[in-house]
């Protein structure tokens, strides 16, 4: 026993000491210097998702200084700590032959990824991503803002942002379009999770209802490879229409019994929080 409490304290004293030199970084002692540094803003190529980039920073992005940077300016300065790096890159899961999606991420230089967020299918474009990217730049700054000063929310992030549904989604309307909900779920499943404030629509009417921003109203948008493999994920999001905030995010691997899109278990975590 007493070599045991020796050894323990000397563990502690050893934990102590390193992080007095500098030496135990946390994601959250990592992020420390986030608002002190330059955001360089990585325009996509791509005409019209470039336009939106452009617009969604700067009528959004509060948290730092910021500077747009091309893609050949990225790989040039992606070695520096002195930047964190908002940009758009596709990602290949394990199994993947090709990438199937495009996150938006925050980089801190290359080897930190502070968060990243689905976006679109990144072999084939609906143009819904345009719609909700101002969204999930929010999403992205409120995420780090919250993950420095919280080293529990530095490592759960889909936690903390349905945490905003666990305490509010009773008060919310909900639209869903039909196109974001899993063909493996039946209608009768669907039937039996809905409320009088929970809707399902069809995509063009939720983006609608997105852009023209009522109160106390949450839009579906569900992002998935548009041929995806065994080895693909579904990402299903809810965003608050009036303040573009993510108030639920869940992924799975998509499977023959789970294809991409809401599954009935989401709606059913939804209907509990109700």
């Amino acid at each position: 026993m007493r070599k045991m409490l020796i050894l323990l304290t000397l563990c502690l004293i050893a934990a102590i000491t390193a992080m007095a030199q500098g030496r135990v970084e946390t994601r959250s002692y990592i992020l420390s210097d986030f608002q002190d540094k330059v955001t360089k803003v990585v325009l996509p190529e791509e005409v019209f998702l470039q336009s939106a980039m452009r617009q969604e920073v700067v009528n959004l992005w509060t948290a730092s200084a910021f500077e747009f940077c091309t893609l050949k300016e990225f790989e040039a300065l992606k070695g520096s700590k002195d930047f964190y790096f908002l940009t758009i890159q596709a990602f290949k899961f394990k199994g993947e032959q090709e990438p199937g999606i495009l996150f938006l991420s925050l980089l801190k230089g290359e080897d930190h990824e502070v968060i990243s967020l689905p976006l679109a299918p990144a072999d084939d474009s609906s143009g819904r991503e345009l719609v909700y990217l101002g969204a999930l730049v929010k999403a992205v700054q409120d995420y780090t803002l919250a993950a420095m000063e919280s080293e529990k929310t530095a490592y759960v992030p889909d936690k903390w942002f349905n945490a905003n549904y666990a305490k509010w989604g009773r008060m919310m309307s909900i639209y869903m379009a039909r196109e974001d909900v899993s063909l493996s779920v039946k209608e009768a499943d669907i039937e039996k999770y809905l409320d009088p404030d929970f809707h399902i629509t069809n995509a063009d009417t939720a983006d609608g209802i997105f852009v023209d921003a009522p109160v106390n109203t949450l839009v579906s948008y569900c992002v998935a490879p548009v041929d995806p493999s065994s080895a693909s994920y579904s990402y299903q999001m809810l965003f608050k229409a009036d303040t573009l905030e993510l108030y639920y995010i869940s992924r799975h691997r998509v499977k023959p019994r789970s294809l991409a899109g809401f599954l009935t278990k989401d709606l059913k975590w939804l209907k509990g929080k109700r």
